[in-house]
């Protein structure tokens, strides 16, 4: 049983909405609310199953009536000083939250038989929530608030979740009355006593340290030593409580802080098996929201001695969250910790090792502690989620390159069928799955397909088939192509422009080879990122000869499109798209360093002849593929920064659609801001959906792009501004992903049909 003493999240008020009580249902995850009047008094309750109860009785539904209408008022309550063991008479199958009353009727808790999540300030702790990171200062500033708040500073940079401090009232703690003198206390004693009477900070600064942690958008915890602490920290109104070993089985301490009714997070080190039950037992006789934490309390502690398969049992005994407050030296236990199951981690934190006390030389440096946090979001996204295996976005770039797919052995006429001696497995992996090579096998070939083609699935069935037509926009719009596809592709649709995607070894190429007449549509050139030699363009590298050859093989790129543009008669200036650079292996740039990077960018970029060109740099993700693997992209991802850029320097951009959704995704800003802010900059665009972090490419529609909501901003702040569907190898089956994209694009981005000017 859990008792909430923070009863909101499950409240509304009688003449509040159906609707407003359903989201708050959605909200707090336990599938109930209680209806009180404006002074608090409870008058009914609304369950997910009085909703569906209400709901088929109706003829029409509204949801914008008064919730009270809705409610069950036959519901069991019990006032809120009755005993643990008749709250926990009132659950059954059907009842699994009862209400607590004062003797006024008013509602002053909420009895739960089975705990949810817990909550400490604003963030909840349970089994779907990122892992509580507890900085434990503790006595680490030494009695210096400055040290401490520092402290402070350091915790919010490294990411941690709360600060935690310790609290003591000497003269109650100690038998001796907290004398440091005392010649007849142990040397341990006498120790740590000279230590806290030299370096405790007092009630009025630790409380200022806490004001410091709300201002700085960290919550504050603390650990009380003593009862006397536990009501001072009552009286400032501290949100939850931290249990230190010592006191496991320190039981009038344990009543005193679960009396408050907060949450408790409890370290369970230097116990015994039969003393942590007996010490959740107690705490679960007051209902208190409890997340017990593994820890062996040896400073520092052998690795040997760690034993972090404990919290599994740990989970069992409690039937709560579990963490791990570790003392050991370096961070590994407790990224470890995490992916074992810990949903808090406690670590001590110090900005100088070398300080007296004994805790600093257990603690991490606020660089050390920066890096733990940083290892244990990786270990979070590392653990995923147990459901159905996906195959992720680097996984399919890689099976395209390194699988292999069914192609023709020989050349097969339209109507044929085709036989077990017509079909061969070979690389890439850009057609039909080996293992579909059975359903080829008695198909009649709706298709000429040529000696070496790869099948596709409609050559399975034909109904699945897509081809070119006429599209309606209200822009200028065509699609990617090679010099290899080019005249075929051209002559597909009213194609307003053709964009090159050229690869290094397109740069040596002979066009004529390959473009026997001049095209009457505009042209863009997509510059290589991937050079001979693993070269990746970066124009803003730090060092010079890798700066140098990037410019030299840009410089190629603008020469070979001066020579494509004799082939493209109505194109003034080509648009030259570049990943400018940027990019970095294992971890992200500094924010301090990226304007010197678009300085060195914008250098670069003035050593090259333009005339007659114009380089528009793309928007980029911020999580890029390289070479079949991730990195991490740190330029033209952010909106300001490219604004910024563009207005300084006087350039345009690419907008990538796909890889700026997945820039706002990661770093939680507003798709819609973005695209007002970037839009007015863009020179051309690359219209393609996303989903997540680095799902990049993705059809139109496979992903969470609003494409209705793009094509309203878009035509607001960059009316005009060209674009094509950059589907990640949409240019398979004949352009079948393009053909696809474009039909489900006309509604966003339709224009009416006497604005086409080109004929298929």
């Amino acid at each position: 049983m859990i008792i909430e003493k923070n009863i909101s999240p499950y409240i509304v008020f009688s003449e509040d909405s159906v609707l407003t009580a359903l989201r708050k249902i959605s909200d707090n995850k336990s599938r109930i609310v209680f209806l009180v009047t404006e002074s608090g008094k409870l008058e009914g309750v609304l369950t997910d199953g009085d909703f569906r109860r209400w709901v088929v009785l109706q003829d029409a539904i509204d949801l914008n009536i008064p919730v009270s209408k809705v409610c069950n008022k036959d519901y069991v309550w019990v006032h809120d000083d009755e005993s643990p063991e008749k709250i926990e008479a009132c659950f059954s199958e059907r009842i699994e939250a009862v209400p607590l009353l004062d003797r006024h009727g008013h509602i002053t808790g909420i009895a739960r038989r089975r705990g949810g999540g817990v909550q400490i300030g604003s963030e909840v702790i349970d089994e779907d929530s990122p892992v509580f990171v507890i900085a434990e200062i503790g006595n680490n500033h030494n009695g210096s608030i400055e040290v401490a708040k520092r402290l402070v500073d350091a915790a919010v940079a490294a990411g941690a979740n709360c600060a935690k401090f310790q609290m003591r009232d000497l003269q109650s703690l100690y038998r001796n009355g907290g004398d440091p003198n005392d010649a007849s206390a142990d040397l341990g004693a006498q120790y740590t006593l000279d230590l806290l009477a030299k370096y405790q900070l007092s009630d009025r600064e630790l409380f200022e340290v806490f004001d410091y942690c709300r201002e700085r958008g960290i919550t504050p915890l603390c650990t009380p030593w003593d009862i006397e602490s536990v009501e001072k920290l009552e009286r400032y109104g501290i949100d939850a409580y931290k249990v230190a070993s010592a006191d496991l089985t320190n039981h009038d301490l344990l009543e005193a802080v679960a009396s408050t009714g907060k949450p408790v997070v409890c370290s369970t080190g230097m116990s015994t098996e039969s003393e942590v039950r007996n010490a959740i037992a107690l705490l679960r006789r007051y209902g208190v929201p409890l997340v017990l934490l593994h820890c062996n309390s040896t400073y520092p502690a052998p690795f040997k001695d760690v034993n972090l398969a404990y919290m599994d049992r740990l989970r069992e005994l409690g039937q709560c969250p579990v963490g791990y407050s570790g003392h050991e030296r370096g961070i590994a236990v407790a990224i470890a910790a995490v992916a074992r199951g810990a949903k808090v981690i406690e670590k001590h934190l110090t900005l100088d090792r070398s300080m007296e006390g004994n805790d600093h030389k257990v603690s991490l440096l606020p660089q050390e502690f920066l890096e733990m946090v940083r290892g244990i979001r990786e270990v979070e996204d590392a653990i995923g989620t147990g459901t159905e295996r996906r195959m992720t976005q680097g996984e399919m770039i890689n099976r395209e390159v390194l699988g292999k797919s069914l192609v023709a052995r020989c050349d097969i006429q339209q109507g044929e069928i085709i036989t077990e001696d017509m079909i061969d497995v070979r690389s890439p992996g850009q057609g039909l799955p080996p293992y579909r090579k059975r359903d080829l096998i008695g198909k009649q070939s709706p298709r000429t397909i040529k000696k070496g083609d790869f099948f596709f699935m409609s050559d399975l069935d034909e109904s699945k088939k897509v081809v070119a037509r006429r599209y309606r926009f209200n822009r200028p719009f065509g699609v990617p192509v090679r010099f290899h596809d080019v005249e075929r592709m051209s002559g597909l649709s009213n194609f307003d422009l053709l964009e090159f995607h050229l690869s290094y070894k397109d740069l040596d190429v002979d066009i004529e080879e390959y473009i026997k007449a001049p095209i009457d549509v505009e042209l863009v050139v997509h510059s290589p990122e991937l050079f001979a030699g693993d070269h990746i363009m970066d124009l803003c590298s730090k060092d010079e000869g890798y700066r140098t050859r990037s410019i030299a093989e840009l410089r190629r790129v603008i020469d070979i499109t001066r020579k494509l543009k004799t082939f493209f008669p109505s194109t003034e200036r080509p648009r030259v798209i570049i990943n400018a650079g940027g990019f970095t292996f294992d971890k992200p740039m500094p924010v301090s360093d990226r304007e010197s990077c678009y300085e060195l960018i914008a250098k670069s970029l003035s050593e090259l002849d333009l005339d007659g060109i114009e380089i528009i740099p793309q928007t980029m993700p911020p999580f890029p593929w390289h070479f079949g693997g991730q990195r991490y992209h740190n330029l033209f991802v952010d909106p300001d920064e490219i604004v910024a850029f563009c207005e300084k320097y006087g350039y345009r951009v690419c907008l990538d659609l796909s890889h700026s959704k997945l820039a706002c995704n990661h770093y939680g800003w507003s798709f819609l801001e973005f695209l007002e802010k970037v839009g007015p900059h863009a020179a051309h665009l690359h219209i393609v959906d996303a989903e997540g972090v680095d799902g990049e490419g993705l059809q139109i529609g496979d992903g969470e792009i609003d494409f209705v909501m793009v094509g309203e901003v878009l035509g607001r702040v960059a009316p005009g501004v060209s674009f094509v569907p950059e589907i990640w190898q949409g240019h398979k089956n004949n352009g079948e992903g393009f053909w696809i994209a474009l039909e489900r694009l006309e509604e966003a981005f339709s224009r009416p049909e006497k604005a086409c000017q080109r004929s298929c």
